[in-house]
């Protein structure tokens, strides 16, 4: 697929990273033109930077991989305003939380994808990819099952399109996606990367607060 992604920090390399040896081309930006020729040197492959604009135009989707405080910056570079991401699936993995603590900047109610489908009228938002470091993916051989069992990505979005070329980015990575729903939803997915992150500053395994459940068996 042609990907663009917005953002030169770690998770855009990592993902970008695995993207690249899976086949995909990419289109790297953010607020620094010599951070995004860089990024791109370093993915090499079919990999080169341009403006947020050019990034994002004519792509088969679109990474938004910077963090929260910078999200409105970045889509304004990128014309987002205008439709310049209109009927592009963009895939929101960011995390609007209260550093060290976990707890949800957004207000009460909203979520942080649905504030990036407003900013960015006519995209197709899918909340995915938040709840795993970049390392979780680039120490993890595509498709390579040797490992352990490969990790479930919970996404969500309201397109079936956008979900279905999220799923199969996910699935390049080396991970297994899992559609919760419509965007509606995503707050619950962000909510749970809070108590992932609170806990995990806390010096617990989150791992440990979540009971096992057989795929299909309700607990009430």
């Amino acid at each position: 697929m042609r990907i663009g992604i917005l953002g030169t920090g770690t998770l855009a390399e990592g993902l970008g990273r695995v993207w690249v040896q899976a086949g995909h081309e990419l289109v790297v930006s953010g607020r620094s033109r010599a951070r995004a020729d860089a990024l791109a040197e370093k993915l090499g492959g079919p990999t080169r930077a341009a403006t947020p604009r050019e990034a994002v135009t004519g792509r088969d989707a679109v990474l938004l991989a910077v963090l929260w405080a910078g999200v409105e910056d970045i889509l304004r570079d990128a014309g987002a305003a205008d439709g310049s991401l209109a009927g592009t699936p963009l895939i929101d993995p960011s995390n609007a939380v209260e550093h060290g603590v976990g707890v949800l900047l957004t207000e009460p109610g909203s979520s942080a994808a649905e504030r990036i489908a407003a900013l960015a009228p006519g995209a197709h938002v899918v909340k995915a990819l938040h709840l795993f470091a970049a390392d979780q993916w680039t120490a993890r051989p595509a498709g390579d099952g040797h490992d352990g069992p490969a990790p479930t990505v919970a996404i969500c979005g309201d397109e079936a399109a956008a979900l279905r070329v999220t799923s199969e980015l996910i699935r390049s990575l080396g991970g297994v996606p899992a559609v919760l729903g419509p965007l509606a939803r995503a707050r619950q997915l962000e909510e749970v990367a809070g108590f992932v992150i609170g806990l995990a500053f806390a010096g617990v395994d989150p791992a440990s607060a979540v009971p096992h459940v057989p795929a299909g068996q309700v607990t009430t």
